[in-house]
């Protein structure tokens, strides 16, 4: 990888931690995820109806302050979200972990859902309305305001300004590259300049127009992918439990050549399970608290409450409706010139062969759901690094930045699957940790603030 990559490879280990020696950011997320639930009484299972009820729209109120609607906000953290973790993420956590990961990748989610809302809820609470009437929020408004830590939110808007280039842009624009060259041999640097086009047209428009843009995107790629899993499932139903057996048995005992040497094949699993599972559903990463603080409603808990729905739709729904279908048609143990398949190559074998009635070609519905995904995806990250670079340095850098971003989906198109996966896992743990840190020590305002909301006798209890 040369001296940046190798350089990259090691700041990532301090970052997350060696699996063999100490995982510092899995023990950090992992307890974190855990004592918020615990604090908030598990919340996301308690609420979950009334979560369902704000997203359609029961509660939405025009006249409140903000940009866009509970959906829509929703809509933007999920296009962020739901996406190349959901192709990519899954075949490359399996790769590296075994099919193992996939339970760890439910445990991030289940806990990520506590750490959704109290991120979420605190940015609602922490949120800056701007003179012409839009908001900007996110983890370090909180940082600032609640706890007076300033420095911890320049440190986090820095690290978020750099993650939109990495986890939400050049990993999606190599995805994009990779899968078209493999279907149909188009030369990366094409792929990668058509879509820092098409990206650029839309980020003009602001977070209004992005808003617009997600609301139909998110749906509509969602259904066509979950759609093709399904029809997989249905057709090899009898492997099913066998399935469901491996991921369980793995989690613990995974195969052999896991891990590189005896000893550290569980450790593996964990940490690329979680890993992945983060990079999917960002809980706890503080980008999805930057979409919905732009939500209109005067309650946020009540927004805090949407965010819960994001890693239930998209790591415990949609990553695992990719795991079992790879599990299912065995494409974690295909090798293709010597070499085992990884990233959406893999997701792209298990529809072509789960779907073996369309002549071998299943796997274009990956290729159409990668097209879709990692555009909705940076679009929606777009909107995350300008609020991070507004917060830096004012409205003077917005535009600078977005030319900065679309640069780099060119840059991240022509890498390689290591470097460009590296630089996102390292951009990704040094945005999070943070944001952890801040939510542990606002857990207490944000306990009354959630009791306060739901004493009251005109919010359902369930």
């Amino acid at each position: 990888m040369g001296f940046i990559g190798n350089l990259i490879n090691e700041a990532t280990g301090y970052v997350w931690g060696w699996p063999e020696i100490f995982p510092a950011m899995i023990v950090l997320l992992l307890g974190t995820g855990l004592f918020m639930s615990f604090r908030l009484g598990w919340i996301q299972l308690r609420r979950l109806k009334h979560a369902i009820d704000i997203t359609r729209g029961k509660y939405d109120d025009p006249s409140h302050e903000g940009d866009i609607s509970h959906f829509q906000a929703l809509s933007t953290a999920l296009s962020a979200t739901i996406g190349i973790g959901n192709i990519a993420g899954v075949a490359t956590a399996i790769h590296y972990g075994g099919p193992g990961a996939l339970f760890w990748m439910w445990v991030t989610g289940i806990l990520g859902t506590s750490l959704k809302y109290a991120e979420c809820t605190l940015s609602m609470k922490y949120r800056k309305i701007n003179p012409d009437g839009s908001a900007s929020g996110g983890p370090m408004y909180y940082m600032e305001q609640a706890l007076g830590w300033k420095w911890l939110g320049i440190i986090f808007a820095a690290a978020a300004s750099i993650c939109a280039l990495a986890t939400g842009n050049a990993i999606q624009a190599f995805t994009v590259a990779d899968q078209l060259k493999a279907d149909f041999a188009f030369p990366v640097w094409i792929t990668g300049l058509v879509i820092a086009v098409l990206v650029g047209l839309v980020i003009i428009g602001g977070v209004k127009r992005i808003g617009k843009v997600t609301s139909f995107l998110s749906p509509f790629m969602t259904v066509v992918y979950v759609c093709g899993a399904l029809l997989i499932l249905l057709l090899n139903i009898d492997k099913i439990p066998g399935a469901f057996s491996d991921i369980f048995s793995m989690a613990f005992t995974p195969p052999g050549a896991v891990g590189g040497f005896a000893g550290s094949a569980f450790m593996y699993t964990l940490v690329w399970g979680i890993k992945r599972g983060l990079f999917s559903n960002e809980a706890g990463q503080g980008s999805a608290p930057i979409a919905h603080a732009a939500a209109r409603t005067d309650e946020p808990v009540r927004e805090g409450t949407v965010a819960m729905m994001g890693p239930y739709i998209d790591t415990i729904t949609i990553c695992t409706l990719t795991g079992l279908i790879i599990v299912i048609t065995g494409a974690w143990t295909v090798t293709v010139n010597g070499e085992a398949l990884n990233g959406s190559p893999m997701t792209a074998y298990a529809f072509q062969h789960g779907l073996s009635f369309l002549g071998g070609y299943g796997n274009y519905i990956v290729t159409a759901a990668v097209l879709l995904f990692a555009t909705s995806t940076m679009i929606s990250w777009s909107y995350y690094g300008d609020r991070s670079i507004q917060y830096l340095f004012g409205d003077r850098v917005v535009v600078p930045y977005r030319i900065l971003f679309c640069v780099m989906i060119f840059v991240g198109a022509i890498l390689k699957l290591e470097e460009v996966w590296t630089f996102g896992d390292l951009a990704l743990g040094v945005m999070a940790i943070p944001n952890l840190i801040a939510l542990i020590a606002l857990s207490g305002k944000l306990k009354k603030m959630t009791n306060e909301y739901f004493s009251r006798k005109h919010v359902p209890l369930r």
